[in-house]
C-alpha cells in the first residue's frame, strides 16, 4: 500500500455509518502510537479537576494497581469499538462500564468532560505530532464515536460537532482546573506507571520529557512547574523529527494491526476481568435504548463474554 492509500480509503467512507471502522484505521494502522499518546494525555487532563481526582484518589486504584487501571480503561474502549458499537461485544462492554460507574454519584458535566478529552485529546496530539493531520472525515468520525459512547452511557448534552467538544473541554477546564493534593498524587502514580515501561536509567529523562509536553494550565493544576524552554523545544522537536521519519515509512500492512498489548493480561482477558474486583458483583443494567425497548427495564442476567 502507498503511504496515503488508506487516507484515500477513509475519505470515501461515511463518518457516521463507518465511525467504528474509521476509529480502527486511525488507532491500529495510521496513528497507533500517536493515538495512544493522545489518550494518555486525556487521562492526565482528568486529574486537573479536583472533583475527579479526589474520587480517583479515594479509590486508591492507581496506587494499588495503577497498571491494571490503565490497561482496563484502554481495553474497555477497545472492546466497545472492536466489532462496532452496536455489536453485542460492544454493548456488553458498555454495560460493564456503566455498572462500574454506577457505584459512584458522578455529575453529568464531569462525564461529558471526560468524554470530550477522549475526542479532543487524540486529535490535538495527532495534528501536532502525527505524520499527517487528521482529515475532516476522521475528525467527524471521532466526534460520532464520542456521541455513540454518550448515548450508550446515558450522558446528556453531547455536542453535535468536534468544535462543540473542543469548546466544552476548554470552557470546563477554565472553570474547573485548580490545584488539589489529590491531583498531584494521582498524576504521580500515573507517571510512575508510564516511566516503568522504559529502562530504569531512562526514566528521569522520560518524566521530564512528558512534563515538557503538557500545557501550563494543566501543569499548575497538577502541581508541577513548567519545564525550561529548551526542554520543551527539545521534546517537541524530537516528536516532530519522529513524525517526519514515520511519513517516509510504508503504510502498515493490513495483516499487521496494532492491537492493545496490556501488561496486566499477558495471556488475554475476559470482560469481567476489567475494572475493580467488586464490579462483577454488581448487576448489569440495560443500556438506555434497551430500557426504552423493554417495559420492565429489568437488570440483565449472565456474565460478560470472553475476548483474548
Amino acid at each position: 500500500m502507498g503511504r496515503y492509500s488508506r487516507l484515500r480509503e477513509i475519505r470515501r467512507m461515511d463518518p457516521v455509518r463507518d465511525c467504528a471502522e474509521i476509529l480502527r484505521l486511525i488507532s491500529q494502522y495510521e496513528f497507533p502510537w500517536d493515538y495512544r499518546q493522545g489518550v494518555s494525555i486525556a487521562f492526565l487532563r482528568d486529574y486537573g479537576v479536583p472533583r475527579i481526582s479526589v474520587l480517583l484518589d479515594r479509590t486508591q486504584e492507581f496506587e494499588r494497581s495503577g497498571q491494571k487501571r490503565y490497561d482496563d480503561t484502554v481495553l474497555i474502549g477497545y472492546e466497545m469499538a472492536a466489532d462496532g458499537f452496536d455489536s453485542e461485544r460492544g454493548r456488553a462492554a458498555a454495560r460493564h462500564l456503566n455498572r462500574i460507574h454506577g457505584k459512584y454519584r458522578i455529575p453529568n458535566e464531569d462525564f461529558l468532560y471526560v468524554l470530550a478529552t477522549t475526542v479532543v485529546g487524540p486529535k490535538r496530539w495527532i495534528d501536532r505530532f502525527g505524520w499527517r493531520p487528521l482529515c475532516p472525515v476522521e475528525t467527524e468520525a471521532l466526534t460520532e464515536v464520542g456521541r455513540k459512547m454518550a448515548a450508550m452511557m446515558d450522558i446528556e448534552g453531547a455536542p453535535d460537532t468536534y468544535e462543540g467538544f473542543e469548546r466544552l473541554l476548554d470552557s470546563y477546564e477554565e472553570r474547573m482546573f485548580a490545584y488539589d493534593p489529590a491531583n498531584r498524587r494521582v498524576a504521580n502514580a500515573t507517571f510512575r506507571i508510564m516511566a516503568s515501561w522504559y529502562p530504569r536509567p531512562l526514566r528521569p529523562v522520560i518524566a521530564r520529557f512528558s512534563l515538557a509536553l503538557l500545557d501550563e494550565p494543566l501543569l499548575r493544576a497538577l502541581g508541577f512547574r513548567a519545564q525550561p524552554r529548551w526542554v520543551r523545544s527539545a521534546a517537541a522537536g524530537t516528536l516532530r523529527t519522529r513524525s517526519r521519519c514515520v511519513r517516509l515509512l510504508p503504510a502498515r500492512p493490513r495483516w499487521l494491526p496494532s492491537r492493545p498489548q496490556p501488561r496486566s493480561y499477558p495471556f488475554g482477558w475476559r470482560l469481567d476481568d476489567l475494572g475493580p474486583h467488586w464490579a462483577g458483583s454488581r448487576p448489569l443494567e440495560p443500556l438506555p435504548d434497551e430500557r426504552r425497548a423493554s417495559p420492565c427495564g429489568a437488570p440483565l442476567n449472565g456474565r460478560a463474554g470472553q475476548h483474548t
